[in-house]
């Protein structure tokens, strides 16, 4: 029985405050990846993050074309992986794969694999999620911006509370509650949405999500220690 794992890796992490690439951030992450042992394949999932969204607002104002938005923001997220694979040199798969295909012949190399987004209408969480799937991995580890699910949006409710353990079903009644609107649109940031939602349910796969502002946490939860953090989504 093989033990893969994906994680993905919030586009807006790579890069510090003031916009500029946090070399120490990236190299931190990657050295406790490309040490690791205990993994038979690894696939790292690039979001486009900040930068795909500047590039997304822009044209936008040039253009109503949502399909060229999500072109772009696809565009970034690969460009986000080359960061990765740069950083990781030999342990790493030189190329980004662009499609299952491509990741398929990736795997079998043994190497580390990094790679963005897919196809226009899906969020790289979406492809994590499918990534995962195709695996059959162990786990997914989301590294974003927040410490894990809330009851609400923390960015605007100062008593939003933080769940550590989800269903899918509380998973689909709290996106449900938040937006309307259940699909993200381009560039737009969202930890779930529907599809992803979809794609999760049919792939049974175990969730954590987790804050990746600095990496104490994901390094415990990568070295195995019991700890509770973040919020871990089962079925």
């Amino acid at each position: 029985m093989t033990k893969n794992i994906v994680i993905k890796f919030g586009g807006s992490l790579l890069f510090s405050e003031g916009g500029t690439i946090n070399y120490k951030k990236i190299t931190e992450f990657c050295d406790l990846i490309k040490n690791d042992k205990n993994y038979d394949s690894i696939v790292i999932v690039c979001g486009g993050g900040k930068i795909a969204r500047q590039y997304i607002k822009a044209i936008r104002e040039f253009t109503e074309n949502e399909i060229l938005c999500d072109m772009i923001g696809i565009d970034i997220s690969r460009i986000n992986s080359r960061l990765i694979v740069a950083n990781m040199k030999e342990f790493a798969y030189p190329q980004v794969p662009e499609s299952f295909e491509e990741l398929s012949k990736a795997i079998i190399t043994s190497k580390i694999v990094v790679m963005g987004g897919l196809q226009p209408g899906q969020s790289t969480t979406s492809v994590a999620i499918q990534v995962a799937e195709f695996l059959k991995a162990a786990r997914l580890i989301i590294l974003t911006d927040v410490d894990g699910i809330y009851d609400k949006d923390p960015k605007v409710f100062d008593d939003a509370k933080l769940l550590r353990e989800l269903n899918y079903d509380s998973l689909q009644k709290i996106i449900l509650e938040m937006s309307e609107d259940t699909q993200a649109a381009a560039g737009e940031y969202r930890i779930f949405d529907a599809v992803s939602l979809q794609i999760l349910k049919r792939s049974n796969v175990v969730v954590s999500i987790i804050s990746g502002s600095n990496l104490d946490q994901f390094k415990k939860l990568w070295n195995n220690e019991k700890v509770n953090v973040g919020t871990t989504i089962t079925k």
